[in-house]
């Protein structure tokens, strides 16, 4: 690993850096559209986030511990969805989108987080055992709208809270524009391993997890080192999802890759 502006890169990465520096591995491709949910829970008198490791098979972000999330697919736009909570055009003024495109995100967000927890943040699905429609949702055997309908359930906009946005540097050759959310684990629900993206999932208290990230125990791209970072300030969940409603969660953080004159690779944020 290397350490790079307080952040240890492992080396491939830095490599990388290296080839589309010196022109070697084409133009930047665009950013996909994302989303990805930090759930948390309480913990003895704090809270804890749940992460995960991405699979060594994954091609984006192998071995790193990251949460929930995914791109935003075809179905997540224009669903005609039952909505509980800020409706797309509040959405869309705080994710700096047009509103369809902000109901995406937000659908994207709710999706990605019931695929890879188990956890569905939808009104009156506590108890009925989705495990099959989970399923279908990662065969893309259905859509979130299909099995909401199907199932009289209605998503819950107002569990989540816009955080942060960050763009993939253009040095990746897997970019995406990410939209960070934060939402606490709704009572009756459990987060299951039960992602084949990841082979390793456990809750943590942001600052332990920070810590043994420092210490080189564990490995984590930028974005969710800052997350940990600023969630660690926080005395418990409730007061995270009040801190989210006065953040800035439509300006993008873009990390740009720099190589010093004696070799270092440094990122920078723009």
């Amino acid at each position: 690993m290397t350490d790079v502006d307080g952040w240890r890169l492992p080396e491939a990465l830095v490599a990388q850096v290296r080839r589309f520096e010196a022109g070697e591995s084409g133009p930047a491709p665009p950013p996909r559209l994302a989303a990805t949910v930090v759930l948390l829970r309480p913990a003895g008198g704090g809270f804890e986030a749940y992460v995960l490791r991405r699979a060594a098979s994954m091609a984006f972000a192998s071995g790193m511990y990251a949460f929930p999330g995914g791109g935003v697919d075809p179905a997540d736009a224009g669903a005609d969805i039952g909505w509980a909570g800020p409706p797309p055009e509040q959405w869309a003024y705080r994710l700096g989108r047009p509103a369809g495109e902000a109901q995406a995100v937000v659908c994207a967000a709710v999706r990605e987080v019931f695929e890879e927890s188990g956890v569905l943040l939808a009104e009156g699905a506590g108890g009925d055992d989705l495990e099959a429609d989970r399923q279908a949702l990662v065969r893309r055997d259905a859509s979130l709208g299909e099995l909401l309908a199907r199932r009289g359930l209605v998503l819950r906009s107002d569990l989540l809270g816009a955080w942060a946005r960050w763009v993939t540097p253009e040095f990746e050759p897997r970019r995406f524009d990410t939209y960070f959310f934060v939402a606490a684990l709704p009572e009756g629900q459990l987060a299951r391993d039960v992602s084949g993206e990841a082979d390793l999932t456990m809750w943590v208290r942001p600052a332990d997890a920070v810590a043994r990230y420092e210490a080189g125990q564990i490995a984590m791209l930028p974005p969710t080192v800052v997350m940990l970072r600023e969630l660690a300030g926080y005395p418990d969940s409730a007061a995270v999802l009040a801190a989210a409603a006065a953040r800035d969660a439509a300006t993008a953080v873009t990390p740009r890759a720099e190589i010093a004159a004696d070799g270092t690779v440094r990122l920078r944020i723009t």
